[in-house]
């Protein structure tokens, strides 16, 4: 299970599962996006948490077509328990590829903050909330952080990366393929000045090839650091210490870019939120359970820090 490739993985078919025992509202927000709103009570007012899934076509569940395990709506459904309501929504990519109206070089990562930023403000609107929290998971983090400067009343990052986009790659082909890191710096570097790459290692396509080149050169525009740091409100970074797509450096540089942010690293805890103690093979077997809970330390922190 690859970091690379899971950031770039943008083309998968989607199903969403809902569940009937929880108080939930199917809404559209704009017209390429829908997700669930769960609400606890609804005689009162109460906090909401924003959820905003990672890379890929990922749906409100935190599923793709060849990956499904329930990580988003657990942590919905686990929020709701302790009386927090949420709004988790499929990304705008799923719908296209529903639609079969996707075009690779017209995704742009400024899409998806337009998006959340759009929830932002449709919920803001709504009286049934007394305050509103923007949770980003991986991808999602750095969405989530950019969004938050529009008047969110606070943020949490889950697994997002304390680098810009193409560091991060580079650091993870240095573990994986080492060969390839010094034309993936070059093209990378290429991509920034010019907005284009051209000599690029075929065994690096699934980067670089012509139509994703816009989304990835958009997505380097946005320093992680930089952007949390803009953030008001209180700040909230988790990361897990088995996550293997997304070190535990990452988030220690969010940290260092945010000191007040408060900082939590949760033991064996995985990308997808699920305990694991096994090694890689366990971890990636997980992505497909899609009956295994998240950890209730999660649930906690984040209801913790909300509750505030």
């Amino acid at each position: 299970m690859k970091y690379t490739l899971y950031i770039l993985l943008l083309f998968f078919g989607i199903g969403t599962a809902q569940n009937s025992d929880f108080h939930s509202e199917d809404l559209s927000i704009t017209s390429l996006i829908d997700g669930t709103l769960l609400t606890p009570d609804i005689n009162k007012k109460m906090p909401l948490a924003i959820i905003i899934g990672g890379s890929g076509p990922t749906d409100r569940d935190g599923n793709q077509q060849m990956m499904k395990n329930n990580s988003l709506k657990f942590l919905a459904e686990g929020l709701y328990k302790k009386e927090i309501a949420s709004f988790r929504y499929d990304k705008r990519i799923v719908k296209q590829m529903n639609n079969k109206s996707i075009d690779e070089k017209n995704i742009h990562f400024g899409d998806f903050i337009e998006d959340a930023v759009a929830v932002l403000n449709y919920f803001k609107k709504d009286k049934r909330f007394s305050k509103i929290y923007i949770i980003g998971h991986s991808q999602g983090s750095l969405v989530g952080m950019v969004a938050a400067q529009e008047g969110a009343d606070g943020f949490i990052s889950i697994a997002g990366a304390g680098q810009e986009i193409d560091d991060v790659i580079i650091d993870q082909l240095a573990k994986q393929a080492p060969g390839l890191v010094d034309n993936a710096r070059m093209s990378f570097d290429d991509l920034r000045a010019n907005g284009v790459s051209y000599n690029y290692n075929p065994g690096l396509a699934s980067i670089f090839r012509k139509e994703i080149q816009p989304f990835i050169f958009s997505w380097m525009l946005y320093n992680p650091q930089e952007e949390i740091v803009k953030i008001e409100s209180p700040v909230l970074i988790i990361n897990g210490d088995n996550d293997i797509q997304v070190q535990i450096s990452e988030a220690a540089l969010l940290q260092e870019a945010k000191p007040n942010a408060e900082y939590k690293i949760i033991p064996n805890m995985n990308h997808i939120f699920k305990e694991v103690e096994g090694n890689d093979l366990e971890n990636s077997k997980t992505y497909n359970q899609f009956d295994l809970p998240v950890m209730p330390e999660l649930i906690n922190l984040i209801a913790d820090f909300i509750k505030k």
